[in-house]
């Protein structure tokens, strides 16, 4: 790793990371000492002990930036899944398509989840200009939906040249198409993509998506049923740590907070 990528995340941060590459992408994977099934499927099992494979510093990599375009969700809910993606990857796009939409509906419109996108483009050109096509959609407030006509079934296979980013910010409903070019092409969108690309790099993530749920690494498409469950953790061990807030006391309105249709706050 670059001394350039271990400042980005801090000392703290890669010696916990360090274990990413071992930890996130064997013990997430499903094999046969460690699987629970579900009717026809079998799923990778997630400890029942909320501390299990939870490492603090990767937790501090949650930004719970209220004004932050490219998340969705509360910025003070218990639980925060940080997501590194591509938008040509197949297996970002099945999760989008398959897993994420249950999460929101389930977890982040009742405030228990946020969503924090992290752009990592690792397929080349393409992925790049798409990753910074997102940062620029989201500056009009339309991040999420840029996000799910990019990962529509079949979108990947159309490219992602600049028309083809141009229809798609078209189909997410961006309004002023002439900032849209401007903004993706400009140096604020090369530094948030580098921003993002430099975190997941000192984490050791070698390819997409992986995830960090309140400090548990998680690596793949896997199925919902590991998500629900990291979640279902997380938000346990929340709960019971010290100086949490009671379960009935009202939570704090704060920006980034899900509007009705699962989607933060414009």
């Amino acid at each position: 790793m670059s001394s350039r990528r271990a400042v980005a995340i801090g000392a703290g941060v890669v010696a916990a990371a360090a274990l990413l590459g071992v930890v996130s992408y064997t013990a997430t994977k499903p094999d046969t000492s460690a699987r629970v099934a579900t009717g026809d499927s079998t799923v990778a099992e997630v400890s029942a002990d909320p501390q299990a494979g939870v490492y603090p510093e990767l937790a501090k990599l949650a930004r719970r930036d209220g004004a932050d375009p490219l998340a969705v969700g509360r910025a003070d809910a218990p639980v925060v899944m940080v997501e590194y993606a591509d938008f040509k990857c197949a297996f970002c796009g099945k999760f989008a398509r398959d897993t994420e939409p249950g999460l929101i509906e389930k977890y982040v419109k009742n405030g228990t989840l946020r969503i924090e996108w992290r752009n990592y483009p690792i397929f080349g050109e393409e992925s790049e200009a798409a990753a910074r096509a997102a940062w620029a959609a989201g500056q009009q407030g339309r991040f999420w939906e840029f996000h799910s006509a990019a990962y529509a079934q079949g979108s990947k296979e159309k490219g992602f040249g600049a028309g083809r980013l141009d229809a798609l910010a078209r189909e997410a409903g961006v309004k002023d198409l002439d900032r849209f070019r401007r903004d993706r092409a400009g140096d604020a969108a090369a530094a948030a993509v580098q921003k993002d690309q430099e975190e997941a790099y000192g984490l050791g993530a070698t390819s997409t998506p992986s995830f960090l749920i309140n400090g548990r690494p998680i690596a793949g498409a896997q199925p919902e049923q590991t998500f629900t469950q990291a979640i279902e953790s997380a938000k346990a061990a929340a709960e019971s740590a010290p100086g949490a807030a009671p379960e009935s006391a009202p939570k704090a309105e704060k920006d980034g907070k899900a509007g009705t249709d699962g989607k933060a706050d414009q």
